[in-house]
């Protein structure tokens, strides 16, 4: 299966300039859980929920006062929209991310998630694939001690 039958189309795009408010109101609004990051009209970083659970409510800062550029994720990891969904899963493992901007000549076409990947290959899966999915999944955070 390709990148392209498995993406979400629905995207949202945001500005670096944005307040992390700004920009969550539109994930809310679009009920999307992450959004990309636009500059000069093309894909440039990530913005994810936890990146705002994390770098700004766990920090105690006002999401009115904090620019996305701040707090988003650059660079932009991507995968064409014509690439087999285990390479993209192998990409996720690699850069350990869960989420890749599909892009196709430096335009945005969407965005995959390891939980697109879970649910459009099912039982067609390797194992070595699988494992990558349970990587990308598994809370480590909770359980690391620094």
């Amino acid at each position: 299966m390709k990148v392209a039958q498995a993406m979400r189309k629905k995207v949202v795009i945001i500005h670096e300039g944005m307040s992390v408010t700004e920009a969550s109101t539109s994930m809310r609004e679009k009920n999307q859980p992450c959004a990309i990051v636009s500059r000069q009209g093309r894909p440039f970083g990530i913005v994810t929920e936890r990146d705002i659970a994390w770098k700004v409510a766990a920090n105690g800062l006002d999401p009115k006062n904090v620019k996305i550029e701040e707090i988003m994720s650059t660079p932009l990891i991507v995968v064409e929209p014509d690439e087999d969904l285990a390479e993209a899963a192998n990409i996720m493992k690699q850069h350990k991310i869960r989420r890749l901007a599909v892009v196709r000549e430096g335009a945005l076409c969407g965005v995959l998630t390891a939980g697109d990947i879970m649910r459009n290959l099912g039982s067609y899966v390797d194992k070595e694939v699988q494992d990558v999915l349970r990587y990308l999944w598994t809370p480590r955070y909770y359980t690391e001690v620094e």
